[in-house]
């Protein structure tokens, strides 16, 4: 391993601990030696780093459970059950190949890109559970990935009756039991919640197995909180829908994780903001302040346990009912508090703006600050909060005044019936008054984009196209479908127009948990960099056939005598979901961090990542890259991510995927029906925060359509709210189009001239037949190359800035 390999890896077992979490525990862990133990369970041997897809990272080495059980001292009794459940996984994983293939020659699709994030249910089994020694831990597994959506179903959401038959049991056998569960987001656990103790692990990278041993010797500490409900399958919200093929109407409204389970008194057997670890907590809130229209609330934690630990504490607000209906309550604030010792007391300070709590008026066009009572209320989660304060409203005060843009969803949004109120406020709470001149109203407004440079004006109407569309293989390729488009950094996703002389390409490498490039490459005789496998993921290779196997071997380019073979080991970071389960924005920037520095070595100029759209439904393929349900959360961890990658000079995140994009189904051409009011209070809002407070070097739309248009055919998005609302500066892509993959429907993909002419900056991947296209239109339209124009100077103004950063460290 190079010097820097070493670091990060190290870096990561360091910090993954505080994402991990407790769901249940009764003090017989951590142990006090390794010694004999029992490992069960589909994930001990099969140890899942992280989702599928663009998620996945190439590094040198994947070490499973198993293997690092044994190497931190562990004696594992129980080799032959391994054994015996590999045999077991072999025929159920043969099987759900030949019925993907059979399912793709059937109905004329792709076998890869069919496959691609489908999910293989657990297999039903019986062997016999007979590893010695006192200690046991079952390691239960689950993968989701980019290309399709998980489902309620036992082997995925639902537990198998194998699985809740040895829980039960291994925690019947064994006088010390742990649940460990290596998942990328919520699994039904009713049937096995009886068991003692149960570890959130989630997907931590090539270190999941590293950071498990750590654990259970007590050389880490869990602290992390769930950033997303834990519910029994059925008790989650049902009143939008989810996954339909052309149209999925969202008329939950804001009510999303939990301010659903909130507002209509529903108990989740894991509540949002939970978590426990190996010492215990108390917390205490101070005197709450009003500076102008900042709150600060310091609250004072104090470690009751035996052990070292940190603890987060969580700030939430109930809003008062007036006009607009709202949640129960919203989180406003969190903070986690240092290391302490036992007995030791610290102070956590948490702050947050009145005005981030302002609903969305449609009929007025405006974000307002109703009159009422707002009630803060701190705790360790949703449910377990205490009132501690009253901020005093004493008018209906506007905070920022907008259009209504984002289109008709045809419905109007649901409101629970008998919402649970928030109480009379207790007498003997401090009450602050705001001064409603604290309150600077904000009125948008919305010129048209027209800035053209000199410099773009003297180029040719060519350039400019091929300026705003991705650099393209004029062969054209499949590689461009699974982002491996790029030429100069073999495996990166794709890159900028390099056709200008003295303006050299972008290019760009996928993520969310680390790059994602190719393992080793050489550069061929026309110098592009070549990877030596296909570039596929480790996931989609499976499902080529025959036939596919040996046509991408013989088209697999080789290097020749002379050429050099060279390496690219990235590391990986937790996935999205476990970051966020930190609530720990310093450690998520440190983590980020080490993406940056990877970008450094190996030429990578924008990552594709954060990936932020909001948990809205557990089923979703790709939470596992997403954060979190609240918006809140949201962006605070993608701001985090960007303030760590862009540290590093010339540098970039790009956040993604703008917006509404919550389904697998159909994604390229599904209709996200949205009201105006939900996308901004919680699809619209962790984007916002992001950009304000880090500004993203680039930002991605989604596949998707929202209330019947592309987003990334959207000026309303792309322009009005981005720019001119958000105050986005940074140069804005669309996710890879590629008509090979385009999906099925009434809706179609979409168009590079309408793409174009919505303000999008870049159309990627690119390919001659849409650059054909937007050239076409260009001349029956001239709109289109001034618009193009104005993209091209930001592009310009955005590569020059990027470049010349990394020109200065160099010197």
């Amino acid at each position: 391993m190079y010097t820097y390999e070493k670091q990060h890896t190290r870096k990561v077992k360091k910090l993954a601990p505080e994402c991990t979490l407790f769901l249940k525990t009764d003090g017989s862990f951590p142990l006090e030696a390794p010694g004999k133990i029992a490992v069960y369970g589909n994930g001990a041997r099969y140890t899942v780093m992280g989702g599928t897809g663009s998620g996945e990272v190439n590094t040198r080495f994947v070490v499973s459970i198993e293997k690092a059980l044994e190497h931190a001292g562990f004696e594992l009794t129980t080799k032959n059950w391994l054994d015996a459940y590999d045999e077991c996984r072999k025929s159920a994983k043969k099987a759900f190949v030949a019925d993907v293939q059979a399912e793709a020659k059937k109905t004329h699709q792709n076998a890869i890109v069919l496959g691609m994030g489908k999910v293989m249910p657990e297999p039903e089994y019986v062997l016999p559970m007979e590893g010695e020694g006192d200690t046991a831990i079952y390691v239960l597994s689950r993968i989701s990935g980019e290309g399709n959506d998980r489902k309620t179903e036992k082997g995925d959401v639902l537990l198998t009756d194998t699985e809740v038959r040895d829980i039960l049991k291994a925690a019947k056998l064994y006088a010390k039991f742990m649940l460990v569960l290596n998942v990328g987001g919520p699994v039904d656990l009713s049937p096995v919640k009886s068991v003692p103790n149960i570890l959130l692990l989630s997907q931590l990278g090539s270190m999941t197995g590293f950071v498990l041993a750590d654990i259970l010797l007590g050389k880490s500490n869990p602290s992390g909180k769930l950033a997303t409900t834990w519910a029994k399958a059925e008790d989650y919200c049902r009143i939008g829908e989810f996954g339909e093929q052309d149209d999925t109407h969202y008329n939950e409204g804001v009510y999303v994780g939990y301010r659903y389970f909130d507002s209509v008194g529903k108990e989740a057997d894991f509540p949002f903001g939970f978590g426990l670890s190996y010492t215990t907590f108390e917390t205490e809130p101070g005197k709450a302040a009003l500076d102008g229209e900042e709150v600060t609330l310091p609250v004072f934690v104090t470690n009751t346990g035996k052990l070292a630990g940190k603890e987060v504490v969580e700030l939430y607000v109930s809003s008062p009912e007036g006009e607009i209906d709202k949640p129960y309550q919203q989180l406003a604030a969190y903070g986690k508090s240092a290391e302490l010792q036992p007995e030791e007391t610290k102070i956590v300070n948490l702050t947050f703006k009145m005005s981030s709590l302002a609903s969305y008026d449609t009929l007025k066009a405006a974000y307002v600050l109703e009159q009422g009572d707002y009630v803060l209320r701190v705790g360790s989660d949703s449910v377990h909060t205490v009132p501690c304060a009253v901020v005093s409203v004493p008018q209906t005060l506007t905070v920022r005044k907008v259009k209504n843009l984002l289109g008709d969803c045809g419905f109007e949004d649901w409101k629970p019936e008998n919402p649970v109120s928030a109480g009379e406020v207790p007498v003997d709470l401090p009450v602050l008054a705001l001064d409603p001149a604290a309150i600077v109203t904000e009125e948008v407004a919305y010129p048209e984009e027209t800035e053209v440079s000199e410099e773009v004006r003297t180029l040719s109407e060519e350039q400019v196209l091929h300026m705003v569309m991705g650099s393209f293989n004029e062969k054209g390729g499949a590689l461009s479908v699974i982002g491996n488009a790029a030429q100069t950094v073999a495996g990166a996703a794709g890159e900028s127009y390099g056709g200008l002389e003295d303006v050299p390409p972008l290019v760009m490498a996928d993520g969310p948990a680390g790059l994602r490039l190719a393992r080793q490459y050489f550069i061929d005789k026309d110098g592009n960099a070549v990877s030596l496998n296909a570039g596929l993921p480790e996931s989609m290779i499976d499902f080529a056939s025959g036939w596919m196997s040996s046509l991408m071997k013989l088209t697999q380019k080789k290097p020749k005598k002379g050429q050099e073979i060279r390496d690219q080991y990235c590391n990986s970071i937790p996935i999205g979901t476990a970051l966020a389960q930190s609530f720990n924005d310093e450690i998520v920037e440190q983590l980020a961090d080490i993406v940056g520095a990877e970008m450094e070595r190996f030429g990578v100029d924008l990552w594709l990542a954060p990936a932020m759209n909001i948990h809205r439904d557990i089923r979703c393929g790709r939470n596992f890259e997403y954060y979190s349900e609240d918006p809140l959360l949201t962006g605070r961890m993608a701001a985090a991510i960007t303030r760590g990658v862009q540290a590093h000079d010339g540098r970039g995140v790009t956040i993604k995927h703008f917006c509404a994009n919550n389904q697998e189904t159909n994604r390229y051409r599904s209709n996200s029906l949205v009201s105006e009011r939900a996308m901004r209070e919680i699809y619209l809002k962790g984007f916002e925060i992001c950009i304000r407070e880090a500004q993203p070097k680039a930002l991605m739309s989604s596949y998707n359509l929202l209330n019947g248009a592309h987003t990334s055919e959207s000026k309303a998005l792309n322009v009005d709210v981005l720019r001119h609302e958000m105050g986005y500066k940074g140069i804005i892509m669309t996710d890879w189009v590629v008509s090979l993959v385009g999906g099925t429907g009434k809706y179609e993909n979409a168009h590079s001239e309408a793409v174009v002419a919505a303000g999008t900056d870049l159309f990627m991947p690119g390919s001659k037949s849409d650059y054909n296209r937007l050239a076409k239109a260009a001349k029956e339209n001239p709109a289109i190359v001034e618009r193009a124009r104005v993209s091209a100077t930001r592009l310009l103004k955005n590569v020059r800035a990027l470049k010349a950063a990394q020109s200065a460290i160099k010197e």
